[in-house]
């Protein structure tokens, strides 16, 4: 029932100042605002690849008061979107699930989703032009010791198709769990992982919040431009590029930190970069 990950929320208590870094750095435009009165927030909406970050400030008390009161600027909510809103209403209703309906999209609570830590956002999809040198979202990642239990619940919450999923380990950044891929041959997912490692930034903190959204993904062709401006920055990022790789071509991997983006950390991936965890590596293009 979801076809892609087509935005992002942030909860930040200055929308100029989170805008700044997807503004200056990955091209994004302003959109407009308005207010969702069931989070007492104004909405700020940059569009960015083929989808939407989405700033939420806290206009009066409400939910994203309370998050930006407790943990200042982060992110949110994982934004999803749906080919039938219409269908995907009618499946939650009939699990008892009634989300706050506004501008057009179901903005789900933890009691919502039934699970601590996540929050999302559902929209109807639509065809958008790329905006700026992100070509497009394609994961939010939850942090959890129950990864499978998550898995379980993501399932029956959106009617997932387990077939789709890949597992994930990662030797070199510690962490295990799985790949909720929407549709087959598509990146697009949650990821649910469980830290393994102790003393990496990922572990860390997740002994800080517990099971909690920690980042978003995203594909881009500008990979060593958006690098090359974060460096002239000084914004903070990490960069994943074997040393023996021609300047021209591009990096694997750059990792925009949260400072950097209003408070959450972006990794980003080059063209189908991302197929070498996610069960295709044989799809991954070689660079030349």
């Amino acid at each position: 029932m979801l076809s892609r990950i087509d935005r992002i929320q942030l909860a930040v208590p200055d929308a100029p100042a989170a805008a700044k870094g997807w503004v200056e750095l990955l091209g994004a435009e302003l959109a407009g605002q308005d207010r969702i009165n069931g989070l007492g927030a104004i909405r700020h909406r940059l569009r960015a690849g083929t989808g939407f970050v989405e700033l939420l400030v806290p206009d009066g008390p409400g939910p994203v008061a309370d998050a930006v009161a407790e943990r200042g600027a982060h992110l949110y909510a994982a934004g999803a979107a749906t080919p039938d809103l219409g269908a995907l209403a009618a499946h939650l209703k009939a699990r008892g699930i009634s989300p706050l309906a506004e501008a057009g999209q179901f903005h789900l609570t933890e009691q919502d989703t039934g699970i601590d830590g996540l929050r999302m956002v559902l929209s109807a999809d639509e065809a958008l032009p790329q905006v700026g040198d992100i070509d497009f979202f394609y994961e939010a990642t939850i942090l959890s010791d129950d990864t499978a239990g998550i898995t379980r619940k993501l399932n029956a919450l959106f009617g997932l198709d387990e077939r789709n999923y890949t597992e994930i380990v990662s030797e070199v950044f510690g962490y295990r769990g799985t790949l909720t891929l929407f549709e087959k041959d598509k990146l697009h997912r949650l990821e649910v992982i469980e830290p393994t490692v102790s003393g990496t930034t990922m572990d860390r903190y997740f002994r800080k919040f517990g099971q909690s959204l920690y980042m978003a993904f995203a594909e881009t062709k500008a990979i060593n431009r958006i690098a090359e401006r974060a460096a002239a920055a000084g914004a903070g990022f990490t960069l994943d590029r074997p040393e023996d790789r021609p300047a021209h071509l591009p990096s694997d991997q750059l990792w925009l930190h949260p400072k950097t983006l209003g408070g959450m950390m972006l990794g980003l991936s080059r063209p189908s970069m991302a197929w070498s965890w996610s069960g295709h590596p044989e799809r991954v293009e070689a660079v030349a």
